[in-house]
């Protein structure tokens, strides 16, 4: 068995989506004050790896908690735009996403789409019930075609619109 972290680090002062939050991590807490350390983190709920509720972009529809944890992980594949995709797994794009590809898409019926979506792809998606993954990182690792198990769990925030995730593939 072989694990791909997909997930950027998230770092004091790193780079965000225009208008989304500034992120700050910052020591609070010392070895030589009190035996420990502690972090304080701010962030948005987009920041850096991140999933999307169907609720981030459509008023009314399912937050993070409404969603079963089933959703966020499944058997996933790495592709390219002008190549054919599987249907019902997790199609993890190498190029930017566009809405020209929608229809494409809705008739895969993927579980989840991640990669560099567009926000005029990811708004439709999530319309449909399709999760979004976005800010992945090191799927260039992964052979284009080979079928690996996604893990992408959202933190468990109630109401969320979005959250960080720790998302990794895991190989045969």
């Amino acid at each position: 068995m072989r694990i791909i972290d997909l997930t950027q680090p998230i770092k004091h002062q790193m780079p965000v989506y225009p208008g989304d939050p500034e992120v700050s991590v910052e020591i609070v807490q010392t070895h030589d004050s009190h035996t420990w350390e502690l972090r304080r983190l701010s962030l948005g709920s987009h920041t850096g790896s991140h999933v999307d509720a169907f609720s981030h972009m459509h008023e009314g529809m399912a937050d993070l908690d409404q969603i079963p944890l089933t959703r966020f992980l499944g058997p996933a594949v790495v592709v390219r735009v002008g190549e054919a995709w599987p249907e019902g797994v997790g199609l993890l794009f190498l190029e930017d996403v566009g809405l020209e590809l929608l229809e494409r898409l809705v008739t895969a019926r993927p579980n989840f789409v991640g990669g560099r979506l567009s926000e005029d792809i990811e708004r439709a998606l999530l319309e449909r019930g399709i999760i979004t993954y976005t800010d992945l990182i090191n799927l260039e690792l992964i052979p284009p075609g080979v079928r690996f198990f996604f893990i992408g769990l959202p933190l468990r925030i109630a109401q969320g619109d979005g959250s960080p995730v720790r998302a990794i593939a895991v190989l045969d």
